[in-house]
């Protein structure tokens, strides 16, 4: 009862693991130890260091909430924060969407069977970019967040740079970015703010999943002026900060976090 800790939900959703059999008549199709630490890391993992950084930051305190999505479906989710609901004020003040799933492959390739498909573009496009859209309305259009609420996604450099097979996965940062100004200018008469973070390369196993990423490794550790890559924490203070402060107006931007890696 009265705790001023800023953060009160914390909304875990992370879908990012390896899709292998455990036993397999060919070994080498197998589950290997480093792609089941990396799935359960990611996935499962990764709701504990989240929670422990708001806990020992006292940036989460009593009353506060952590849901983390399973198969049940984002719904029952929404019902689970509805429940909790005081009063008419809405519980939740900050949505951080943040999903790294899509398929790597080349539009145009010498065999067509390794080419995008149709399925693939769509899947992609609708888990890392339109599900910003689809859990913004949940909250909305169920009273869950309102005057003060912010919402944060993460893009990249790749909205506007090629890469190999990166083609489905860049056209998902710039519907991101596309999204966030949509939805600043609905949410705006409703004093929600929505800003996308433009994070520098930062070593995740998404990166890892990008053929030649050890080539986007060097280019950014010569590039930054700070002569480093950038670390989830960095992503993480710049949340805080547009949190604790009377950022308000601040809505509908791509804000760099990336140490000036991509300056020039």
């Amino acid at each position: 009862e009265g705790d001023t800790s800023p953060v009160k939900v914390l909304f875990h959703s992370l879908a990012f693991g390896t899709l292998r059999p455990f036993i397999a008549d060919d070994p080498e199709q197998t589950m290997t130890t480093a792609q089941m630490d990396m799935t359960l890391d990611v996935m499962a993992n990764s709701l504990v260091y989240w929670t422990q950084g708001l806990v020992h930051s006292k940036l989460m305190g009593r009353g506060g909430k952590v849901f983390a999505v399973t198969s049940a479906g984002s719904q029952k989710v929404l019902d689970a924060i509805a429940e909790r609901k005081v009063g008419d004020v809405p519980p939740v003040k900050v949505l951080f969407h943040s999903l790294a799933f899509g398929t790597l492959r080349p539009f145009i390739a010498e065999d067509p069977e390794q080419a995008m498909t149709t399925a693939q573009m769509d899947m992609t496009l609708d888990v890392m970019a339109n599900s910003l859209v689809y859990w913004t309305q949940g909250l909305v259009h169920s009273n869950l967040m309102g005057r003060g609420g912010r919402i944060f996604t993460v893009t990249s450099a790749g909205s506007q740079k090629v890469w190999p097979y990166y083609g489905a996965v860049s056209a998902a940062k710039s519907a991101l970015e596309s999204h966030i100004r949509q939805l600043a200018m609905e949410l705006g008469p409703r004093g929600i703010s929505t800003n996308a973070l433009r994070a520098g390369v930062t070593d995740t196993p998404s990166l890892r999943r990008i053929p030649g990423h050890e080539a986007l490794i060097d280019w950014a550790k010569d590039r930054n002026p700070g002569g480093r890559l950038t670390v989830p924490e960095d992503v993480a203070e710049v949340v805080v900060a547009m949190c604790l402060n009377k950022t308000d107006w601040c809505t509908g931007n791509v804000i760099g976090v990336d140490g000036g890696e991509n300056l020039g």
